[in-house]
């Protein structure tokens, strides 16, 4: 049963090892960011991590990890860039989950990653849209004010 759910799976759902490299790819993972389970199982995270964010993931994977504690509470959704096969850069938002061993030792992380690039993109459209109405309305009012 718990295969038939994550190959239904519409969201990427992407389980990796304690030291960051993937061990579990389900068909929502190809998807949305192109690499097959072949492609994708065995390497590290940093086939989906955008360069300039590299160093910041793994400080906080690390930290994880090693504490067992996540600055992010249950349910907590981050929203990141990914990188995707082709080369594009999406917007993904996610939420992880630790995998411990009997001892309580950290042992993997599950992520369950949801591409959000359409609606961050038509956030941000409207946001410019709305800087320019409220610049358009200062320079009415400046205008109306000395006159």
């Amino acid at each position: 049963m718990g295969e038939a759910f994550l190959d239904g799976q519409a969201d990427a759902v992407i389980v990796s090892d304690r030291e960051g490299y993937i061990t579990l790819w389900n068909p929502g993972a190809e998807r949305i960011f192109g690499f097959t389970e072949a492609d994708a199982m065995g390497q590290s995270l940093d086939i989906i991590i955008p360069e300039g964010l590299r160093a910041r993931h793994w400080e906080g994977y690390r930290e994880t990890a090693a504490s067992g504690e996540s600055r992010y509470g249950a349910g907590d959704l981050l929203s990141v860039p990914a990188l995707c096969k082709d080369g594009r850069r999406i917007s993904v938002e996610f939420t992880i989950t630790m995998l411990r061993d009997a001892a309580g030792v950290v042992i993997g992380m599950i992520a369950v990653l949801r591409d959000v690039t359409a609606r961050f993109e038509e956030a941000k459209a409207l946001k410019k849209r709305l800087a320019a109405l409220e610049a358009a309305g200062q320079e009415a009012t400046a205008s109306v004010a000395s006159s």
